[in-house]
């Protein structure tokens, strides 16, 4: 099985949720997905199908550069299990610290955030 092939609904999504100037392509056993999403709710849609086709990123074989449109919101929302470093690998260039920085007024110990609440994500 191809990686397009295995990762065809994350590709499916990217389109459904209208990501414009989608690529894909294969080079070197990496699939790489870059785009833009018209929000930061449809690039993580596109995201939450990534992870439920490889559970925890195990597996290092794609590469996903989706940014998100201008005017378009960055946040987050927190689900069962994740923790800042987490969600931060979603956001390449970001650490959890930046993450952290950007809620102060909400994540009072970064080591405790709870399902459900609306982070920001800084733009890099």
């Amino acid at each position: 099985m191809g990686l397009q092939d295995k990762y065809k609904a994350v590709i499916d999504a990217a389109t459904a949720q209208g990501v414009s100037d989608l690529l894909v392509r294969e080079q070197d056993g990496v699939l790489y997905i870059d785009g833009t999403a018209p929000s930061s709710n449809a690039k993580q849609q596109v995201w939450d199908v990534y992870e439920s086709v490889n559970p925890d990123f195990r597996d290092s074989d794609v590469v996903m550069n989706l940014s998100v449109a201008a005017g378009g919101e960055e946040s987050y929302t927190v689900k069962s299990g994740d923790n800042l470093s987490k969600i931060a690998k979603k956001y390449p260039g970001l650490s959890w610290k930046d993450i952290y920085e950007a809620n102060t007024d909400k994540i009072k110990n970064p080591d405790l955030i709870q399902p459900g609440w609306e982070l920001r994500i800084p733009q890099k």
